[in-house]
């Protein structure tokens, strides 16, 4: 898709950049257990960097703590600094800080509870036997089992709210596309409690405004950000939400956008990051 000269000015121009990670900068790597970047994708994230334009990467996985994909990526050759990098338990913490939730049952390895504990929360784990439980969170837990199926619909029949990393079935790998794990967790919950996930990782609110804050961005500037993935259920929805200009990349899950609903659409859709290349 050929990128227009307003566009072309507002990525130019952009107060702060959003990356998503797999698909869209790059694909995780099975031979080496990390990363492996996709074309220009470095040599964009270092023209920003020398321009000195705020970005981030969020991803939607929680299987790591961020500083652990920071970390990743860095061996990929990306300019990325552990502050740089946030995951939907990054925008939970927050969530959970200022709503003054005192107690929160994760079901999600040690990666996806890390910024949780790092937040000073009082976090439960996915079978722990507690009282008092006033959030349940699900998030990369692939050793989900009906021990913590029972704990977790215990809380929330006691009235514990729902909240969840991503509610999406699928995301990017270098071998196609994978099974989320907490989409198929929240199915179960709900189907044994009629209690709805609540969403804080990507599209939500919550999650583009912990990265608008992280960069030190005013709520002013929502609408001269520039959001990058791969996928229009999260992150074209998420910066179509609030105003964002919407960059959707063809290298991950979305081949295509003419047959997207307008709220998933992206304002441009690129083949490659060579034009954003080009254009910074």
């Amino acid at each position: 898709m050929t990128v227009s000269k307003d566009v072309s000015v507002r990525l130019r121009d952009a107060s702060g950049y959003v990356f998503d990670m797999d698909g869209t900068i790059a694909l995780g790597d099975a031979a080496s257990g990390g990363h492996k970047a996709l074309p220009h994708a470095i040599a964009v994230l270092e023209g920003l960097k020398a321009r000195g334009t705020p970005y981030v990467v969020f991803t939607n996985g929680t299987a790591k703590p961020p500083a652990a994909y920071a970390a990743s990526l860095r061996k990929a050759g990306f300019p990325v600094e552990d502050a740089q990098m946030l995951t939907p338990s990054s925008s939970t913490a927050d969530w959970l800080k200022r709503s003054g939730v005192g107690k929160v049952r994760v079901l999600g390895n040690a990666g996806c509870r890390a910024p949780l504990d790092d937040a000073g929360l009082a976090v439960v784990g996915p079978d722990e036997a507690a009282e008092g439980v006033e959030a349940v969170y699900t998030g990369w837990f692939r050793e989900f089992d009906f021990a913590a199926l029972e704990a977790a619909c215990d809380s929330l029949w006691k009235g514990a709210r729902l909240l969840t990393a991503s509610n999406v079935p699928f995301f990017a790998t270098a071998n196609g596309r994978a099974i989320g794990a907490s989409y198929p967790i929240n199915a179960m919950l709900t189907a044994m409690t009629g209690k709805r996930p609540r969403i804080l990782g990507k599209p939500s609110r919550v999650a583009f405004d912990t990265a608008r804050l992280l960069m030190g961005l005013p709520r002013s500037a929502a609408k001269h950000m520039v959001v990058v993935g791969d996928d229009p259920a999260l992150e074209m929805r998420m910066a179509n939400a609030v105003g964002a200009l919407s960059v959707g990349m063809a290298t991950g899950i979305m081949a295509k956008s003419d047959d997207l609903p307008e709220r998933d659409r992206p304002a441009v859709l690129l083949d490659s990051l060579k034009p954003l290349l080009d254009i910074l």
